[in-house]
């Protein structure tokens, strides 16, 4: 136990404070047990780093841990928790809790056996807390970390500490909102870099785009031959036609599935192929859009399916995307963090069955939408917007 914590103490002391991702202030850091979910790239580690170095600095009571470290190969994770309990330990921070196969069973008899101590803990955004076998959801506060908005992309490249705004404040006072954000940045500027190599917190740590495509293509195939295997029982084979599943969907995205043909193209069942497509949206690898989406069965066919962000367009498309690919994207992306969206009659999104949203370049018109209710264009290339015309950058400021 002494070498773990001679790693959580040094990583603790490594963190750097500038920048922090928005969940970090939605956390109820006073629950007894948090859990906290996201794909890698993410930003998870950092955060947990980030929150004890604020909150407990120094102190001996607590302790960061990543479950893939070889030591709990050999020591179970209800034994170690008793021993740190016993030294005082009152607050335990769990990183990649995916990669110890017992996770849930361990920690739910952690949280009953040890009412004095406090836990977090982290994992693959593929995790189905609800469906474990200790069944944690009764017992945690579950949060998602998605990708960064481009807010918090702005706020890492920049240090500038950009206010966020509601989906409400947004439709009701743009102009406004916008007329601030101007006065610190360029936000078309800012939107055409987030685009290629915003999403993800370590847009920073790599050199120029390329290399930073680079290290996102290493993070797909991580997700899909590292992250899912440990968690869906899933055989190389499988693996690989996901990944050609993907590829397949990054070049026609937005992507209006043929089921029967997209079966073909990959050879798999249409039934496999929609589990498929369910397994990458919580991944957060695809986005999956319906008609309707009250009482929709998991094995319903989405009608249409879009990577989960624009940097992932780049990464397996390359520089020749479609831009009205990219807008579609950008707008799902940042609105289906905190929002339902839906894909209505007409026009190209409705959001919390009440906004409908057409999306399209600087001289796209009204008339899609002139006879809806609660209706707005939402344009690229804009700085300004006008009435029920809004930018699509603004959008990246929800969160």
């Amino acid at each position: 136990m002494e070498r773990l914590i001679n790693i959580s103490a040094k990583q603790i002391s490594n963190v750097n404070l500038d920048f922090k991702r928005f969940l970090i202030k939605e956390i109820n850091w006073n629950r007894r047990l948090i859990g906290i979910k996201g794909a890698r790239g993410t930003g998870k580690t950092t955060l947990l780093l980030q929150h004890i170095k604020e909150r407990f600095g120094t102190s001996d009571e607590v302790l960061y841990v990543s479950l893939d470290n070889i030591y709990f190969s050999e020591n179970k994770l209800f034994d170690f928790a008793d021993t740190f309990i016993k030294n005082g330990g009152t607050y335990l921070f769990l990183d990649e809790v995916h990669k110890y196969p017992t996770w849930s069973t361990e920690i739910k008899n952690i949280y009953d056996s040890f009412p004095e101590l406090n836990i977090v803990f982290t994992g693959s955004s593929i995790l189905e807390i609800d469906k474990s076998e200790a069944d944690l959801s009764r017992r945690a506060a579950i949060y998602q970390l998605p990708v960064m908005s481009l807010r918090e992309y702005v706020g890492i490249k920049t240090g500038k500490v950009m206010d966020s705004y509601s989906l409400t404040d947004i439709l009701k006072g743009h102009k406004e909102i916008t007329s601030d954000i101007i006065k610190q940045i360029k936000p078309v500027k800012e939107f055409k870099e987030y685009n290629i190599k915003g999403a993800y917190p370590f847009s920073l740590e790599t050199g120029d785009t390329r290399e930073y495509l680079e290290h996102l293509d290493r993070i797909i195939n991580l997700i899909l031959e590292v992250d899912l295997p440990a968690i869906v029982p899933i055989d190389y084979n499988s693996i690989l036609k996901l990944k050609r599943l993907l590829y397949v969907i990054s070049e026609s995205v937005p992507f209006y599935p043929n089921i029967s043909k997209l079966s073909n193209t990959t050879g798999v069942t249409r039934d496999t192929l929609i589990r498929y497509t369910n397994i990458l949206e919580k991944a957060q690898l695809l986005l999956l859009l319906r008609k309707n989406t009250k009482g929709v069965s998991k094995m319903a066919k989405p009608d249409k399916i879009y990577l989960n962000n624009s940097n992932l367009l780049n990464a397996l498309q390359g520089p020749a995307v479609n831009a009205g690919t990219i807008r579609e994207t950008f707008f799902i992306n940042q609105l289906s963090v905190k929002h339902k969206i839906a894909l209505p009659p007409k026009a190209d999104f409705i959001v919390d069955d009440t906004f409908t949203f057409e999306i399209g370049g600087k001289n796209k018109t009204l008339k899609q939408i002139k006879d809806i209710d609660n209706a707005y264009i939402v344009s690229d290339d804009i700085e300004f917007g006008f009435r029920n015309t809004i930018p699509l950058w603004l959008f990246g400021f929800l969160y």
